[in-house]
């Protein structure tokens, strides 16, 4: 659908590049933006696939019509089964088809440009170091305990309803000299749980001094950037429900 023909990476990083902007933009759909994807996603219409470019964007469209195609096509037909399951379970199977193709369009690329063992190697590796849109969509990427990382160095000053906000810093407080070591060790733990915790709309990991926030409904957690919720606003949510949980419809 974007031309490939007209942008065509031809080094195992410049793969992954393309992979990993194809990839943000599909997480973009599923998550994010998930009641616009919803919307275009009508079975009454003709077959549709969603595609993910290069650029972070991403598009639901029919197929290309040339055959075959310059680039390996999506799923076709995602917008059938959307009234027929539940959102969660559809989103997950979109999710799935999409893992698929982008790993197909970033072998296509290695195929085509002539990767060998190693670099094949090479870019699987780097793929498989960041997890896949089914895991980001239906959280199996974070397996985390409720409330885990409201834990932080005022944490016990916060209220109940403010359980589900955190902000997560690398920075150790001053110890006694005389302390054991065991209190280091337990941050250490602690860092080392929240390294694993990845954003259920960018599905990156955290980073030093960045805000979270967790939803009240799936248990996910996210980037404040990635959700547009600052600090301040978090302050005053009772309830916080991520997007995709907020914009689930009723079935009829």
């Amino acid at each position: 659908m974007d031309g490939g023909g007209q942008y065509n990476p031809r080094t195992v990083e410049e793969v992954f590049k393309d992979y990993t902007g194809r990839r943000k933009g599909m997480i973009k759909a599923l998550t994010t933006d998930v009641e616009d994807f919803y919307q275009q996603c009508d079975p009454e219409k003709e077959n549709l696939c969603l595609y993910g470019f290069p650029n972070e964007q991403w598009e639901v469209n029919l197929p290309a019509e040339e055959v075959p195609p310059e680039l390996p096509e999506p799923a076709l037909g995602i917008n059938f089964a959307r009234d027929g399951m539940q959102d969660k379970d559809w989103l997950a199977l979109v999710a799935v088809h999409s893992d698929a193709w982008l790993l197909s369009v970033a072998f296509y690329f290695g195929a085509r440009f002539g990767f060998d063992k190693s670099e094949r190697k090479r870019l699987f590796c780097m793929i498989n170091e960041i997890p896949t849109l089914f895991e980001v969509v239906t959280g199996a990427a974070k397996k985390q305990v409720k409330d885990k990382s409201s834990v932080t160095n005022n944490s016990s000053s916060k209220s109940k309803s403010n359980s589900k906000v955190g902000k997560y810093s690398n920075k150790v407080q001053p110890k006694d000299e005389e302390a054991d070591g065991f209190e280091e060790e337990e941050e250490e733990e602690e860092e080392d749980e929240h390294g694993d915790t990845l954003c259920g709309a960018c599905g990156e990991n955290y980073g030093t001094d960045v805000f979270w926030i967790c939803c009240d409904i799936c248990e996910r957690w996210f980037h404040g950037k990635c959700v547009k919720i600052t600090p301040a606003r978090a302050e005053h949510i009772k309830q916080y429900k991520c997007p995709s949980c907020s914009n689930k419809r009723a079935r009829p």
